[in-house]
């Protein structure tokens, strides 16, 4: 154990965010199986998706950026202008990024633009968790108990990223993609949570101060896509069906998220 502690905050942080990219590609793997499914099974995965999606919104992110303004002493004026600010902004961000795309066709058609701002924004999601694994390693101080609390925040959001992969993958599968292609593009979505892992360790100070923005903005983003790509795509193939995926991608996610803390 003291062997793994001693370890350079910055190496732990890669072994931390390596395990969960690896659980993010896990769960994009699960379009390797899709063969398998029915229309209707892929359409409740897909609200599942959507479900997941809301909930870390609120639970993974908007949540523990309130928690963190809090910790550092802000009022609830400036905690309400941060959070507001920054979901706001990640909402703008998905709306002008779907002009933009449009505009200039870098996608052809309407679900490729889909399926690349679904990317974005699990993307974007990712950046705050690894600088969450990252700032909680490079914060230790030599201190056993805060090293537990950076390994479980590190294995909570491995077991989070599990569905989240699935977000990505599935509703790509959904629209024709190929498995290959669909587990590629969901894998990769993870892969920046190994840099910022890194990042948070070295930056400690920086990260911090930073974080809640990041949460918030990947909140708006995630909210977007949800309202404007999966839950409408999901309704349109099947109300009943993307409606119980919706409901219980929610559930477990919100059970994830309290059971893990």
């Amino acid at each position: 154990m003291e062997f793994w502690i001693g370890l350079p905050a910055a190496v732990q942080a890669l072994l931390a965010t390596g395990f969960t990219y690896l659980m993010t590609a896990l769960g994009a793997s699960v379009v390797f199986f899709s063969n398998k499914f029915s229309k209707c099974m892929l359409n409740v995965m897909q609200g599942v998706a959507a479900g997941i999606m809301i909930a870390a919104s609120f639970f993974s992110l908007l949540l523990p950026a309130q928690e963190r303004l809090s910790a550092a002493g802000s009022g609830a004026a400036a905690i309400a202008a941060v959070l507001s600010i920054g979901f706001l902004a990640g909402g703008v961000f998905i709306v002008a990024s779907s002009a933009v795309l449009s505009r200039f066709q870098v996608f052809s058609g309407e679900k490729e633009r889909g399926g690349a701002l679904m990317f974005f924004a699990m993307t974007l999601h990712n950046i705050p968790e690894g600088f969450a694994v990252g700032v909680a390693f490079g914060s230790l101080a030599g201190d056993y108990g805060a090293w537990i609390a950076a390994v479980m925040l590190a294995v909570g959001i491995g077991i989070q990223n599990f569905p989240e992969g699935l977000c990505v993958s599935v509703p790509l599968r959904n629209q024709g993609m190929r498995p290959g292609k669909a587990f590629l593009i969901g894998q990769f979505s993870g892969l920046v949570e190994i840099a910022a892992g890194v990042l948070g360790a070295v930056a400690v100070e920086f990260v911090s101060g930073i974080l809640p923005w990041a949460l918030s903005f990947s909140a708006g983003a995630m909210i977007a896509v949800s309202c404007s790509e999966l839950i409408p795509s999901g309704v349109a193939d099947g109300k009943v069906s993307s409606t119980l995926g919706v409901a219980a991608g929610f559930a477990v996610m919100m059970f994830l998220d309290v059971l893990l803390g």
